[in-house]
């Protein structure tokens, strides 16, 4: 019985992550896009939860749906009012986009059919601030780059939405 309830919770995480993650992307309201965001990012830390890992949970939840989303509020708080007509999509931008996500995705993909995965029950349970420190500065320092790198990409967009919705580019 805890078998199929671990399992349904897990569907309804990735559910949860698919679906956000489709709002985000097809909604024509821009509000309703950094809710499906959020909904989605809410997931992947489901997700960490559920692979065993509170911090990273804790941190997608904080930096993730926290800060991003509310850099992404604050840029729709500065842009254009949702009650002017929304200018028509560039096909040719779809379809890069399209490509460029289709590419992350097989990459994305290939890396998790590489990937040795082992056991959460093999894996060190002491989550001190000592060890945790030690991964980020030893063992994943390039994800805590990609972190902070994604974080700036993300302030600079808000920043570049916000101006541009002003009229002042």
């Amino acid at each position: 019985m805890s078998l199929l309830i671990a399992s349904l919770s897990f569907y309804l995480v990735v559910a949860a992550t698919v679906v956000g993650a489709v709002i985000a992307v097809a909604a024509r309201n821009i509000f309703h896009n950094v809710l499906g965001l959020a909904l989605s990012l809410i997931g992947v830390a489901g997700l960490f939860l559920y692979l065993n890992s509170p911090f990273v949970a804790l941190m997608q939840i904080l930096i993730y749906v926290g800060a991003i989303t509310i850099a992404i509020c604050f840029a729709i708080m500065l842009s254009q009012p949702l009650y002017l007509p929304a200018p028509p999509r560039n096909p040719l931008k779809i379809q890069g986009a399209a490509f460029g996500a289709g590419l992350v995705f097989i990459f994305l993909g290939l890396l998790t059919r590489q990937t040795l995965w082992t056991p959460a029950a093999e894996r060190v349970n002491d989550w001190s601030i000592t060890t945790i420190g030690h991964y980020l500065l030893n063992q994943y320092v390039v994800i805590f780059e990609l972190i902070s790198l994604l974080l700036l990409v993300a302030m600079l967009g808000a920043i570049v939405t916000a101006r541009g919705g002003r009229g002042s580019a």
